[in-house]
C-alpha cells in the first residue's frame, strides 16, 4: 500500500442513483440503536416501515453519518459491519468531512439525498457534493426500521468489494490522443472511462506526467489477482498529465458511442484488419463493465466463421461443396434444430449453409472433426484462446476448449463451451478477410516493446472462401436486410446464442466493409439482426 494512503473495504452491491426534490433536513431526540430492543415490552411490527419509520430510520442515520459516528450510523442498518468499516473508510481513509445531508421526497420506503463534503489532505482542501439514495427494510429479527445498507448509500459509483482513499495518485495524469492527435475524454466519450483510467495506470509514469492528489475508488482485485485502475472521484491537487498515443480514431469512437445508445446491455468493438489496430471500443451498461473488451458470451452462429474454416482447412468439405441443411440433428442423444421458419435443403452447399445460418448443416460434421480440430483452429489460424494477447489494457482472449460429448457439436454453432467478447469476433472477423492474424491493439507496441501474440493465419484458399461466404450472407443472407446500402468490399455473419436462465437469447453480429471490421453483442437482444446487426452497419458505416 502506498505511503500516505489507506483503504477500507466495501461490502454489498450497488443500487440506481435517483434524484428527488428535498423535504428539509430533521434530526432524531434519541433513536435505537442495533438490532436489538430498548428494554420494555413494545409490539413487534410487521410489514413494510411505516412513513414515520422511514423518517425516524434516516433521520437517526444521516445525523450520525454527518458528526462522523460510523459505529452509531451503521447501527441504524441491516449490516451494521460492513457498514461501519465504509463509514470509517469514509471519514478516515478518504479524508472527507464536514458532511451535511440533505432528504429528497421520499418515495415508500425509498429516500433520495445530496451529500455536500469537504475533502482534505496535505493541507488542501476541495468541496464535494453527490446525490444518492438509500431504502428502509424491516430488520428480520429486531423488526425495526434499518437502513437497507448498500456501499452506493455512501457513493453511487461504489460496487462491492470497492474501497475510498484520498492521497497521491497512483500514477500521473495522462492525456490520451487518437491516431490523429486528437484529445480522447471520458466526458465527450463515456465508454472509455475504465481504458482511460487503465491505460493511466499502465502507462501513466512511462510518458513525462506528474502524480497530483486525488479522492478515488480502489477496486477489489480479481479472483486472478488481476488489480483494475483506480476510479478518480475529485481532484485536490493537479499533477501534469504525460501525453500517450492509442490507436482510437474519433470518428469510429463518436460511431460505436451513438450506436449502443438504443441498445441496454450492449458492447462493440472496430479494428483495422490490415494492422489490428483498435479504432472503437464502446459499451452500454449501468454495471460499467467492459463487456466489449472482457465480456465472456457463447457467440452463436458468428462462431461459424471458425468453423467454416475449420471444415475447409481439415478438407471436409469447401464453400461449393455439401453441406446439407436437415430440419433437425442429433449428437450424442443431444438434438438440434434451426431457427423457426428456416427451410431444410438437404442439396445445400457450405456457402448455402453458412448464407442461412443453418445449424443442423454445421452439427452434422461433429462425426468428422476432431475432438480438438475447432479448438486447434482458433489457436493456431485466429490467435484466440491462449491468454496472450498484448493489447495495452486488459482483455479476454476467447476460450474455445477441446471439448467432447455433445459440446463437440454444439461449440461448432457457437454454443457449448465456447465464450467470446466482442473484440474476440472483431478480430476473427479481421483476420477471415485478410488472412493474418493482427492481434489488436490499443497502445502502439514500440511505446513500451511489447511483444504481440502470433499465429500461423489461414491460407489464401481458405481466406478466398471465407470471404465469399460471408460476402453472401451481407448480400443476400442472414445479414443482407441490416448490410443494405453499404458500398463496396462487404462481409458478414448473424448470431443469437441461448444463455442458461435468460427469456432472450444474446444478440451477437460481424462484419467487414473495407478496412474496418466490427462486432457486436447485445445481452439479451434477441437475434442477430434484431439489435447487433444495426449496431455493426452504423459503426461500418460511420467509421470512417
Amino acid at each position: 500500500m502506498r505511503k500516505g494512503v489507506k483503504a477500507g473495504v466495501i461490502g454489498g452491491v450497488c443500487v440506481t442513483l435517483l434524484g428527488g426534490a428535498g423535504y428539509g433536513f430533521y434530526t432524531i431526540a434519541s433513536a435505537l440503536n442495533g438490532d436489538g430492543g430498548t428494554g420494555g415490552a413494545a409490539p413487534v411490527r410487521t410489514g413494510p416501515p411505516s412513513s414515520s419509520e422511514v423518517k425516524e430510520a434516516t433521520g437517526a442515520f444521516f445525523a450520525a453519518w454527518q458528526k462522523g459516528d460510523a459505529a452509531a450510523a451503521a447501527s441504524y442498518t441491516n449490516f451494521p459491519e460492513s457498514a461501519q468499516q465504509l463509514l470509517r473508510a469514509y471519514s478516515g481513509d478518504a479524508h472527507i468531512g464536514k458532511v451535511r445531508i440533505t432528504p429528497g421526497r421520499a418515495t415508500g420506503d425509498t429516500v433520495p439525498f445530496t451529500v455536500r463534503a469537504t475533502v482534505s489532505y496535505d493541507g488542501v482542501s476541495r468541496p464535494l457534493s453527490y446525490r444518492s439514495t438509500l431504502t428502509v427494510v424491516r430488520g428480520e429479527t429486531s423488526h425495526r426500521a434499518l437502513v437497507d445498507w448498500q456501499p452506493s448509500v455512501v457513493h453511487p459509483r461504489l460496487r462491492k468489494g470497492d474501497t475510498l482513499s484520498t492521497g497521491k495518485s497512483a500514477a500521473p495524469e495522462i492525456q490520451a490522443v487518437d491516431r490523429d492527435g486528437k484529445v480522447l475524454t471520458r466526458v465527450k466519450y463515456p465508454s472509455l472511462g475504465p481504458i482511460l483510467d487503465e491505460l493511466r495506470k499502465r502507462y501513466g509514469d512511462k510518458t513525462g506526467g506528474r502524480p497530483g492528489v486525488e479522492l478515488v475508488i480502489r477496486h477489489q482485485a480479481a479472483a486472478d489477482g488481476s488489480q483494475a485502475a483506480d476510479t478518480p472521484l475529485l481532484t485536490l491537487a493537479k499533477g501534469k498529465p504525460g501525453k500517450l498515443p492509442t490507436t482510437l480514431g474519433t470518428s469510429a469512437q463518436a460511431a460505436a458511442e451513438k450506436a449502443v445508445e438504443k441498445y441496454p446491455d450492449s458492447s462493440v468493438v472496430a479494428v483495422k484488419p490490415s494492422t489490428g489496430e483498435i479504432l472503437a471500443v464502446a459499451n452500454n451498461r449501468n454495471d460499467g463493465f467492459d463487456a466489449a473488451l472482457l465480456g465472456e458470451r457463447a457467440p452463436g452462429s458468428t462462431m461459424k466463421i471458425i468453423s467454416a474454416a475449420t471444415l475447409i482447412d481439415n478438407g471436409l468439405t469447401t464453400a461449393g461443396g455439401p453441406a446439407p441443411c436437415p430440419p433437425s440433428a442429433v449428437w450424442q442423444s443431444q438434438t438440434f434444430q434451426n431457427l423457426k421458419g428456416l427451410a431444410p435443403d438437404e442439396h445445400a452447399t457450405l456457402a448455402d449453409s453458412f448464407a442461412r445460418s443453418c445449424n443442423t448443416a454445421f452439427v452434422k460434421f461433429a462425426d468428422e472433426v476432431k475432438v480438438d480440430s475447432l479448438t486447434r483452429e482458433a489457436e493456431e489460424r485466429f490467435g484466440l484462446g491462449r491468454n496472450n494477447w498484448q493489447v495495452g489494457v486488459p482483455t479476454f482472449d476467447g476460450r474455445v476448449p477441446a471439448s467432447g460429448g455433445p459440446d463437440t457439436a454444439a461449440n461448432l454453432i457457437g454454443q457449448g463451451q465456447v465464450q467470446m467478447s466482442p473484440l474476440n469476433m472483431a478480430s476473427v472477423t479481421a483476420t477471415a478477410k485478410t488472412g493474418t492474424f493482427r492481434q489488436p491493439l490499443i497502445v502502439p507496441l514500440k511505446l513500451d516493446g511489447r511483444e504481440p501474440a502470433r499465429a500461423r493465419g489461414l491460407s489464401s484458399g481458405t481466406v478466398q472462401q471465407l470471404r465469399a461466404l460471408m460476402n453472401r450472407t451481407a448480400r443476400s443472407g442472414t445479414a443482407a436486410g441490416v448490410m443494405a446500402g453499404l458500398s463496396g468490399d462487404v462481409g458478414a455473419k448473424t448470431g443469437s446464442a441461448e444463455v442458461d436462465g435468460e427469456a432472450r437469447s444474446d444478440s451477437w453480429f460481424t462484419g467487414y466493409r473495407g478496412d474496418v471490421a466490427a462486432a457486436a453483442m447485445v445481452q439479451d437482444g434477441g437475434h442477430g439482426v434484431d439489435a447487433a446487426g444495426p449496431i455493426v452497419a452504423s459503426v461500418l458505416r460511420n467509421a470512417g
